[in-house]
């Protein structure tokens, strides 16, 4: 590839957007950010991401919804990105059951207008997915070749639409295009609405928390520097065999955590007893857990994060940020 110096990266306020932004304008990329600052959750933590970024002389913002395909286009035309990182969408499992149609505007309207501003000037798309496009597949650790054909959330639907979208789009215009399955991405200034984010809060204020499915269930937890660590090798990844130069890969941890265990974590780190109440959840899958031998062979991926140290970094983080002594 030619020198890849000019990135977009949608989602900019977002959790892994703004650790994305920050560590390619660390990197000295001209970055454009862009993200629509919606209220799903608190805009005080996208506000603060976006003041450090706003740091980087060579870093700049757009408050856009990609929904807006004429103004989305315009900043294609003036900004002429090398490399487009689409982390924008509208998450939650379970907010898709209460707002539908946000998901199909944010997740396959806004995803398709992207693919149609992508240039000649683009020489690299990546985007992200998610793990839960696996659905409730009892075949762990889940390998990018398992079958993905019965999510159980819209959420999952619309990040599988997402990569159907994406292969025709590598396939037609034959512009590299790498997808990535995220798998419970936490850490510091992480997404309120995450478990690991509301368990902290509401055991921190002596609220009580929801307990899905008895809480038989376990989340691959991976943190946000091994995350961005992934997502880079893939920017710089060209060794595509296929003709069409389509990839997906899987981001995760490899060690799947239980919600005991993380309850019990947060519980001895706060030295508080957690107040609980149990409920039952159709679209919560049982289980998540990364098969990561592709990424490790083709993107050097070797997550070196551990759950205690991650957890310690967003509970330091955390009892700050909530003034906690």
């Amino acid at each position: 590839m030619r020198g890849k110096n000019k990135i977009l990266i949608t989602g900019a306020a977002g959790f892994i957007g703004s650790f994305a932004s920050k560590y390619y304008s660390n990197l000295g990329y001209e970055v454009m950010g862009i993200d629509n600052l919606n209220a799903y959750y608190s805009p005080e933590l996208k506000t603060s991401r976006l003041y450090e970024l706003q740091q980087f002389k060579n870093f700049t913002f757009n408050q856009i919804d990609m929904i807006d395909l004429e103004k989305l286009g315009g900043l294609f035309k003036s900004f002429k990105p090398q490399v487009v990182v689409h982390l924008a969408a509208q998450a939650g499992v379970r907010h898709s059951l209460v707002d539908p149609d946000s998901y199909l505007e944010s997740n396959i309207i806004s995803f398709h207008n992207l693919l149609k501003c992508l240039d000649t000037s683009v020489e690299k798309f990546v985007f992200a997915s998610s793990s839960s496009v696996y659905g409730n597949s009892m075949d762990v650790p889940y390998a990018e070749s398992d079958g993905t054909n019965s999510p159980v959330s819209l959420y999952a639907a619309t990040k599988k639409s997402n990569e159907v979208l994406a292969h025709s789009f590598a396939f037609n215009n034959k512009i590299p295009t790498i997808g990535l399955r995220f798998f419970t991405v936490y850490g510091p200034k992480g997404r309120p609405d995450m478990a690991y984010f509301k368990f902290a809060d509401l055991i921190s204020s002596d609220k009580k928390i929801t307990v899905y499915n008895n809480g038989e269930m376990s989340r691959d937890m991976t943190y946000i520097d091994d995350i961005i660590y992934g997502l880079s090798k893939a920017v710089s990844f060209d060794n595509f065999t296929n003709d069409t130069p389509f990839e997906i890969f899987n981001l995760g941890n490899n060690s799947p955590v239980s919600t005991w265990e993380l309850i019990k974590y947060i519980e001895n780190y706060l030295n508080t007893e957690a107040n609980y109440s149990f409920e039952d959840s159709s679209i919560e899958v049982k289980e998540t857990w990364a098969n990561i031998n592709k990424s490790k062979k083709l993107l050097s991926f070797e997550p070196s994060t551990t759950f205690s140290d991650g957890m310690d970094n967003f509970l330091d983080w955390f009892s700050a940020y909530k003034n906690i002594k």
